[in-house]
């Protein structure tokens, strides 16, 4: 089982720039989205600081994010990739089933990437993450390239938000 200490905090700046923009959506009467507390049972609380310095998470998370952006409703992970390959271990298998669920109920369910070398941001639309996990299936390696990613759903900061994901899911909505 893992730990608050052995799993860090990974992805703790996308998090702090997706926080920053559902708060300008949500001033902006655009969205309601909210963060997804991990449930954690605390082991070892520092008592002069309060803050825990170690944990143990009491059951998979299903999404980093759920709410709805301009009626539509939405749940996504934020995920932080320092290279241009990004491994789909990452993508816990319960994170696919609840997003494959959520778009069963005809919700729209993506990742945000961070390519962190790059300090680009990418909307992940849920079918093309499928696309990846299935090709693993015929043999493929269990990644993908940043090269191989379409380059309209990459997006960056506009309309004062730091990622303005709302391009990408206009996008995927016009797709669909």
């Amino acid at each position: 089982m893992g730990t608050w200490n052995s799993r860090g905090l990974r992805g703790s700046t996308l998090e702090e720039l997706i926080n920053l923009t559902n708060e300008l959506y949500r001033e902006k009467s655009l969205g309601l989205v909210q963060k997804i507390p991990t449930p954690i049972t605390p082991v070892r609380i520092d008592k002069e600081s309060g803050t825990i310095s170690l944990a143990y998470f009491e059951k998979d998370s299903t999404v980093d994010y759920i709410g709805v952006v301009q009626g539509v409703p939405v749940c996504f992970d934020a995920k932080e990739c320092a290279v241009d390959t990004y491994s789909l271990r990452n993508i816990h298998e319960h994170q696919i089933s609840f997003m494959a669920e959520f778009e069963k109920q005809n919700g729209i369910s993506f990742l945000l990437l961070m390519f962190t070398a790059r300090n680009e941001f990418y909307y992940m639309r849920f079918s093309e993450l499928k696309k990846y996990i299935e090709r693993t299936k015929e043999g493929h390696p269990k990644y993908f390239k940043y090269e191989e990613l379409d380059k309209r759903y990459f997006v960056f900061s506009e309309s004062g938000a730091p990622i303005h994901y709302l391009k990408g899911l206009q996008l995927d909505l016009k797709e669909r």
